[in-house]
């Protein structure tokens, strides 16, 4: 069963490249990131597939021509195949890639939870599909510091597309959900950690009716337009959150809608760990 779906996968994948020995390289790329070795590096994966030297699978990230956005949509339409679910939580964080040097795309001198400080890394914003049949990334999304939207040179000499600006991390969520909406995922909730309980995130999500669970510094916790005391849900109970606000979807009664938001609370708890923070 597991071999029919890797072969399965590989079909899907197959129109992004328009020669047979890429596709075929991209099929080992993916065995190797599937492999059973804990480091992912260049060699390691070569070795699974038999080659010479990490040549081949490189050329795919770097010199390979083809549609990454394209990729990223036939992985959230099968994600959806198997894990749609009405009542889904769409999760949104960002997490770091520990990098030294200058040179790969949007690395920075940037805070990290990934180490736990401010450190050389790049920035990564995903979305995580969420429901009672399991969980898996849908979407992505590269962070650009100004002092890379600001260097022209730069950007060119990574490759990065000219019509790419600086957006802001909330900003860069607002595009997924945006995505995923456009895309007719179904979904009913929308989670993050403080980064993401700012700016425009809550008034789009209210147009679209999705009900949402943001982190937000401040002293109370608003739950369905009810405020609580912070000692409550705060930190007294989980020393390493920040307190929550919450909105539940539009429909049904008060109770129902109630019930709901502690459901989406237990479940997002349940299925990411780390990455999902508990919607801290």
């Amino acid at each position: 069963m597991w071999a029919a779906s890797l072969r399965e996968i590989k079909k899907r994948i197959r129109p992004l490249f328009t020669q047979e020995r890429v596709a075929t390289n991209a099929g080992l790329f993916l065995e190797g990131l599937l492999g059973d070795e804990q480091r992912k590096t260049g060699w390691m994966r070569a070795e699974a597939a038999g080659d010479p030297g990490p040549w081949r699978q490189q050329a795919i990230l770097g010199r390979g021509d083809w549609d990454a956005d394209a990729l990223r949509d036939i992985v959230r339409d099968y994600v959806i195949e198997h894990l749609a679910d009405d009542d889904a939580v769409l999760v949104i964080d960002e997490t770091g890639f520990l990098k030294q040097g200058t040179a790969s795309c949007g690395v920075a001198r940037q805070y990290t939870g990934s180490a736990g400080k401010i450190t050389n890394c790049q920035i990564g914003v995903f979305a995580t599909y969420v429901s009672r049949h399991g969980h898996a990334f849908i979407d992505r999304a590269l962070y650009l510091p100004k002092e890379w939207t600001d260097d022209p040179d730069r950007l060119e000499a990574a490759y990065v597309p000219a019509d790419v600006g600086f957006a802001t991390k909330p900003k860069l969520a607002t595009g997924m959900i945006a995505r995923a909406i456009a895309a007719s995922v179904p979904f009913k909730w929308v989670a993050g950690d403080t980064v993401y309980g700012v700016g425009d995130i809550e008034q789009q999500l209210r147009r679209g009716g999705k009900g949402y669970v943001l982190g937000v510094s401040s002293e109370c916790v608003s739950i369905l337009g009810q405020t609580t005391a912070g000692r409550r849900y705060g930190r007294r109970h989980r020393p390493d959150a920040a307190l929550i606000r919450l909105e539940a979807p539009v429909g049904g009664s008060r109770n129902q809608r109630a019930a709901a938001a502690r459901l989406v609370l237990s479940r997002i708890g349940r299925s990411r760990g780390r990455a999902i923070q508990q919607c801290k």
